[in-house]
C-alpha cells in the first residue's frame, strides 16, 4: 500500500489537474507575498494549494483524507472500502464499539 504522503501528492496533482484556473492562479503567485510570508515561492505555493484542497474538501463536506481518496481510488466502491478501513481503524484507536464510532461521525453501518 501506499504511504500517506504519496497519496496526498497523488491526489494534489489529480486536483490541479481537474482545476486549470486554480493551476493558472498558483502559477502567477505574487512572489511579494512569499516574501512577506518570509517562505519561499514553492513554500507559498504549497501553502495555497492545500488550502484550496482543504476548502474543496469542506465543500463536500469530506475531511482532507477523504478527499485524498476519492481522487485516488478508482472508483466509487474502492472510496467507500477505504474510507471505512480508515473510520475502523480510528474507531479502534479510540476504543470505541464500531456502531458507536457510526452513531457519533453519522455514518452508515455497515458492520465487517
Amino acid at each position: 500500500m501506499s504511504e500517506p504522503g504519496e497519496n496526498l501528492r497523488l491526489a494534489l496533482d489529480i486536483f490541479l489537474e481537474q482545476r486549470p484556473e486554480l493551476r493558472a492562479e498558483l502559477d502567477t503567485l505574487n512572489p511579494l507575498a512569499a516574501q512577506a510570508k518570509r517562505e519561499t515561492m514553492a513554500q507559498y505555493r504549497a501553502e495555497r494549494l492545500h488550502e484550496a484542497f482543504e476548502a474543496e474538501a469542506e465543500a463536500q463536506n469530506l475531511f482532507a483524507w477523504e478527499l485524498t481518496l476519492q481522487l485516488i481510488s478508482q472508483s466509487p466502491q474502492e472510496f467507500e472500502t477505504k474510507r471505512l478501513e480508515v473510520h475502523k481503524e480510528v474507531a479502534q484507536m479510540a476504543g470505541l464499539e464500531w456502531a458507536e464510532y457510526c452513531q457519533l461521525h453519522g455514518l452508515a453501518d455497515r458492520s465487517g
